[in-house]
């Protein structure tokens, strides 16, 4: 990747062909993490009957089939305010580009000037004569004929430069879709929670009230209204934080969708039906990880732009050379129109600073430099997106087998907590075994809600490393 220097004599032999462009033409690095038969096979994560080795659409959120959640993040890729800068942000590029470009067009140059010259010499017997109006006209057109190619290699890194920008707002638009999924299911989250937590306190409640009545009759005691009371009461200390979660979830959408706070969106205050995917997650292979994912991209223009300088770098060595012609009239006012007053040139103009080849030489192996990092940001880039995506794929996998277990915890703790109501009603069990096998039902219930919601915040991780999101 790092280009090396041409011999001195070559210099004028490329000047006058100008058959050749400085520096090196641009190609991916053979030996980068990207092009290794590992990174881009299937996922060793991706075993699991959860996933499917099968393109992933380029909006993943549909695959929810949530109308409501389509629309927020059709808003929030509308109006948010991190999207908005980097979508001028590649608008400022696309402007370097034109101006990398339009140095490449016919110049022109036009100039203008008068004055009113006198003679106040001794020669002139010191008085004051009339004063004589000059002027002078100019019109100068020059067009670089770069045959270096310094003006084209420049060209090159700014379009380079431009790709990398777009990869990086597109990169800005994942996370922009999965920020929004994920605030959106927070909040379905949270009153799925709620309501599970609710429908615990109503049990709890229930048993204490029950409890009530056999210490009025007699059959019960102050000891086990307290102990049913502070059932109730730690069961119902869960419920602030997941409304705060909830309030939260609210906020970070607004601000998402590019709104203050306050003007968080009313309908999903309701919402309390977790996401879910109706098939198996898509999740093709390496090879169209890093093919999608606008990071890696921009990593690999960043070493095509920075190349391209190199061949800017190295231009310096050669002299620059346009073809330029002038039209002048200048004279005194009076002979304005008059032959002698005109001038006309025409032929090459040559620029060269070859006194300092030193400082360009150190320049070119500086560039060079500069691409050899960009190659190894580059296999980093690689590198991490497949092993985020390993891990989001594994987190995910086993994390359904958490929520699987939970769920058959819940429904063994439901079915115990059957068998204590019933051996408490007909005085074959104590009190105490009753708290106890409603208190494991619960810790069970809670847990599986909390692992179901986390479920879907590790499914939406899985789409953010993979990459989708844009088009």
């Amino acid at each position: 990747m790092r280009a090396g220097a041409l011999l001195p004599g070559a210099a004028l032999t490329l000047a006058l062909a100008g058959c050749a462009t400085a520096g090196p033409d641009y190609a991916p690095p053979e030996t980068a993490a990207a092009n290794a038969p590992s990174a881009r096979g299937a996922f060793v994560s991706a075993r699991d009957s959860a996933f499917a080795n099968a393109p992933l659409p380029d909006r993943w959120w549909h695959l929810y089939d949530d109308p409501r959640l389509d629309a927020l993040i059709g808003q929030a890729l509308a109006a948010n305010a991190d999207l908005r800068a980097a979508d001028a942000n590649l608008r400022r590029a696309d402007a370097v580009v034109r101006e990398a470009a339009g140095q490449r067009a016919l110049s022109t140059t036009a100039s203008a000037d008068a004055a009113v010259e006198r003679d106040y010499s001794a020669d002139s017997g010191g008085t004051n004569l009339p004063g004589v109006g000059t002027y002078g006209l100019g019109l100068t057109v020059s067009y670089p004929l770069d045959l270096s190619g310094k003006l084209r290699r420049a060209i090159e890194a700014s379009e380079a430069g431009r790709d990398a920008v777009e990869a990086a707002r597109d990169a800005v638009r994942i996370s922009v879709a999965a920020a929004t999924a994920r605030a959106y299911a927070s909040v379905c989250a949270a009153n799925y929670q709620i309501a599970t937590v609710e429908q615990v306190i109503t049990l709890q409640q229930e048993t204490l009230e029950a409890t009530q009545r056999l210490q009025k009759g007699g059959r019960g005691t102050a000891f086990d209204v307290s102990r049913a009371r502070t059932a109730v009461e730690t069961s119902r200390a869960n419920l602030p934080a997941l409304l705060a979660a909830r309030r939260n979830g609210l906020y970070l959408l607004a601000t998402l969708l590019g709104r203050p706070p306050a003007e968080y969106p009313r309908d999903v205050e309701s919402c309390s039906t977790l996401p879910r995917l109706a098939t198996p997650m898509p999740v093709g292979d390496g090879a169209a990880l890093i093919r999608r994912r606008p990071d890696i991209r921009q990593a690999e223009r960043t070493i095509a732009a920075d190349t391209a300088r190199i061949g800017v770098a190295m231009a310096d060595l050669y002299p620059q050379v346009s073809i330029g012609g002038g039209l002048a009239s200048s004279g005194q006012v009076a002979d304005i129109g008059s032959s002698h007053s005109f001038g006309f040139s025409l032929g090459p103009l040559l620029s060269w600073s070859f006194p300092n080849r030193p400082v360009v030489k150190a320049r070119i192996a500086a560039a060079g430099a500069q691409t050899d990092a960009d190659v190894a940001r580059f296999d980093s880039a690689v590198l991490e997106a497949l092993r985020g995506t390993e891990t989001a794929l594994e987190t995910y996998a086993r994390g359904r087998e958490r929520a699987e277990a939970l769920r058959r915890a819940a429904a063994s703790a439901q079915v115990s907590a059957d068998q204590a109501g019933k051996l408490f009603h007909f005085g074959r069990s104590d009190f105490l075994s009753l708290l106890s096998a409603q208190g494991a039902l619960a810790a069970a219930q809670v847990n599986y809600a909390a692992a179901q919601s986390e479920l879907v915040n590790q499914q939406i991780a899985v789409f953010l490393a993979l990459g989708g999101g844009w088009q």
